[in-house]
């Protein structure tokens, strides 16, 4: 299994972050090989452009997401399916895990090609009741479909100033050949975001924002849409390889 020059052991149960002892409550190290562990992940499916403009289907077959030789790897493939023209897939922790503060890292090699939307973010568990953007939505992870190694971090909610959301980019000249730590520290008072252990954005978290209660995780790989942009016409097929997922509080 391969692993991010800073990423922990599978081992490892806790981890000290800026002089604070963290527990680990959640984690998944993709080392069962097949479908994606049902008591983990979930999955959102279908199609219709998911509010962005997005080209894919979303499945739950193994063609688009699978574990093997310790990773998760998701996968958008270029095929006719369900009338739209790629197929992906959209895992989620809805339901099976949620929480609400902590420490996480997401180890991922990201895909190469153009037009290409993963991401690894979550949003509020009250999103069925109080919609979007008032649930709160936190990007950990967004790859440009044009630029792939430019990493956005942003925060979606009701009174943001930018109608992009707040947040801040940084580069990442191996994204796509190596494996990096996306991370987010988050509690009453910030929300940080980091790629290997370094800092790129902090949102002061306040009880006005939505960031104050539960959240679920998402992964996922989309195609095309407002963020990922025209997909290159030779694509046939590309993945975003995820090594592990660990929460801790």
């Amino acid at each position: 299994m391969q692993k991010s020059a800073a990423g922990l052991t599978s081992s490892a149960s806790t981890q000290v972050t800026i002089g604070i002892k963290l527990n680990l409550v959640f984690d998944d190290e993709f080392n069962t090989p097949g479908s994606p562990d049902p008591s983990k992940w979930g999955y959102d499916l279908g199609g219709g452009g998911w509010g962005n403009n997005e080209l894919e289907y979303y499945t739950s077959r193994t063609d688009n997401a699978i574990v093997s030789n310790g990773t998760l790897k998701i996968i958008a493939k270029k095929e006719s399916y369900q009338g739209s023209s790629y197929t992906s897939a959209r895992l989620l922790s809805k339901g099976l895990f949620s929480f609400q503060y902590g420490r996480i890292d997401v180890s991922a090699k990201l895909p190469v090609s153009t037009g290409t939307w993963p991401a690894i973010w979550m949003l509020g568990n009250n999103i069925a009741t109080a919609g979007w953007p008032a649930c709160g939505e936190i990007d950990i992870m967004e790859q440009n479909g044009s630029n792939k190694n430019l990493i956005y971090g942003t925060m979606h909610y009701p009174t943001e100033v930018n109608a992009n959301g707040d947040g801040a980019t940084t580069q990442n000249a191996t994204a796509g050949s190596a494996f990096h730590k996306y991370s987010a520290i988050w509690n009453a008072n910030y929300i940080q975001l980091l790629v290997d252990d370094v800092s790129y954005y902090t949102l002061t978290n306040t009880g006005a924002l939505p960031f104050n209660q539960n959240f679920f995780m998402i992964l996922n790989l989309a195609m095309g849409g407002n963020f990922g942009g025209s997909v290159n016409p030779a694509f046939t097929t590309d993945q975003i390889e995820i090594d592990y997922v660990r929460v801790y509080q």
